[in-house]
């Protein structure tokens, strides 16, 4: 949503890093640049205003003037801005103290309540809780169906007493029930059943009226919701912050969930919202799958807007995709000297489909503004055709792709639906993929890239890698020959790898040391920052 805000601020800051000194000529033009671009992405006017007189401030202040790089500063100025105007820290979902919490959906018709509703019940459930969906939209057609449907696909358990107005394709067939009755009924049901969430789903309407609040506000007074969740299309602009304030004033809301977030509009209701009406945007739904929810860290959305990736929330997403048993087995394969398969491979490919599109997963590595066209052209498919082509293959062929000759090549792409150039291009990427994982097993660190300490990665000479615990080619000495004696050869590896990792001989990744020495472990080689993701 934000692809045409963060092209153009990107390049805004091209431009400003060609200076190397910042006049205050510089930074008008800057600022200009950046009003232009906010207004472009339909953010509020009153908002707009506020942040470049904010920005242009403290870009004219001492410390930016003191900087050694005044650009770098004033990218982050505008970063600490815009972590500002999304709502600051983020704020988690308020429990009670005394189960069940109580969480009323609001908002217009086709924002995507109903579904956020199955949404933020996995959400919950996925992190212990034992939430209760509740159909209090007895008005809109259907919609007790639907409610029904997600929570089944969600497994979060569904009360609906009453059927609502039902479509039956000639017509329509029902009455409106009494929602404040379902609602007040419903949590009398989640507290016998000892559900600890409740999430109250109610009526829409095409625009705000009267008798829309009236029936809100009566359920919002009959369960004593802990909070109140208003839930905005962000694909409609301006006229969300409109919305929004009619909500406040007539219900009252305690939180925000932007729903479509996926879209391709402008994002201005996202960066206006939180800033307008003072409540924090708790949520944000990405995707038409139930799994495409995220809890909403205005930091991190801050940085993907400016360029600058969402690493911690793509490592977050690695944690619950990746199962942590098959990563320890993983590891204890390779320190043992076994070699790496397509079995293997084929497991790592599972888990990056686990983690949801690949597309968006490319979009939160730092500076792939520049690769925008290229990620957006992505097949996603691709991984259904690797699974394919693997699962074509014999076990024996899995082991060892070395007797996949030419005849295997077509027997494998006739029964996964591919062409032999496909599976010469996965046999080709699998083979780097054990490259580099021998390279690691060696305690020599990731081929091609240059050596960071820490992580047994080899030297950096004339901008090639050197086999660590060697000369490289550039060195001051010469490389000792590996023998053609296949067995010596492998005591020649082994030596070299105890030897880069400083450990005794025969001991993989360095490991072993003197008795009663405890090994170091890959966690003791990374940064303090990142233990707890090792610890799970």
């Amino acid at each position: 949503m934000f692809a045409s805000l963060s092209d153009r601020l990107t390049s805004t800051f091209k431009h400003l890093r060609t200076r190397g000194r910042l006049s205050e000529a510089d930074i008008d033009a800057t600022v200009r640049e950046i009003r232009r671009a906010l207004l472009d992405a339909d953010v509020a006017v009153p908002v707009v205003r506020q942040f470049t007189a904010t920005v242009r401030e403290r870009a004219l202040s001492a410390e930016v003037s003191a900087a050694l790089n005044p650009a770098q500063q004033v990218v982050k100025i505008v970063h600490s801005e815009l972590v500002a105007i999304l709502g600051g820290e983020q704020r988690p979902l308020r429990l009670a103290k005394h189960p069940p919490t109580v969480v009323l959906l609001a908002g217009l018709q086709g924002a995507g309540k109903t579904t956020l509703a199955g949404k933020l019940g996995l959400h919950l459930r996925e992190r212990g809780h034992t939430p209760l969906l509740v159909a209090a939209d007895l008005q809109r057609p259907n919609a007790v169906t639907q409610l029904q449907v997600v929570g089944e696909r969600a497994g979060v358990p569904v009360f609906a007493p009453h059927p609502g107005v039902q479509d039956t394709g000639t017509g329509l067939v029902g009455e409106p029930g009494d929602p404040v009755a379902v609602a007040r009924d419903g949590v009398a049901h989640a507290r016998e059943r000892l559900h600890d969430v409740v999430i109250v789903d109610t009526a829409g309407r095409l625009g705000v009226d009267a008798e829309m609040m009236r029936q809100a506000a009566d359920i919002r007074d009959a369960v004593t919701p802990d909070e109140i969740l208003f839930v905005v299309d962000a694909m409609i602009g301006q006229d969300a912050v409109t919305t929004a304030q009619a909500f406040a004033e007539g219900v009252g809301f305690t939180g925000v969930v932007l729903a479509k977030l996926d879209g391709d509009t402008r994002g201005g209701a996202a960066l206006s919202i939180a800033s307008v009406t003072g409540v924090p945007v708790l949520y944000a739904s990405t995707g038409e799958k139930l799994t495409d929810f995220e809890v909403f860290h205005p930091d991190r959305m801050a940085s993907r807007i400016l360029d600058m990736g969402d690493v911690l929330s793509l490592i977050e997403q690695a944690e619950r995709a990746f199962d942590a048993e098959q990563a320890a087995g993983m590891a204890a394969k390779l320190a043992g000297g076994e070699d790496f398969t397509l079995d293997d491979f084929l497991v790592q490919v599972q888990g990056l489909r686990q983690m949801g599109s690949m597309k968006k997963m490319l979009g939160m590595l730092p500076g792939t503004a520049q690769m925008r066209d290229a990620i957006e052209s992505f097949d996603e498919r691709e991984v259904d055709r690797i699974e394919a082509m693997v699962r074509s293959m014999t076990p024996a062929e899995r082991a060892n792709p070395k007797i996949i000759n030419g005849s295997r090549r077509a027997r494998i792409a006739r029964g996964s639906g591919t062409t032999v150039t496909d599976v010469n291009q996965l046999l080709e990427r699998f083979g780097q993929a054990q490259t580099m994982m021998r390279q690691v097993a060696r305690g020599g660190g990731v081929p091609g890239l240059p050596g960071m300490p820490g992580f047994g990665m080899g030297k950096k000479s004339r901008g090639r890698m050197a086999p660590a615990g060697g000369k490289g080619k550039g060195g001051k000495g010469k490389s000792k020959a590996r023998s053609g004696n296949p067995a010596k050869r492998a005591e020649q590896e082994r030596a070299a790898a105890a030897r880069a990792a400083g450990g005794p001989a025969g001991s993989a990744f360095g490991l072993g040391g003197a008795a009663g020495q405890e090994p170091a472990g890959p966690a003791a080689q990374v940064p303090p920052d990142l233990e707890r993701f090792l610890r799970r």
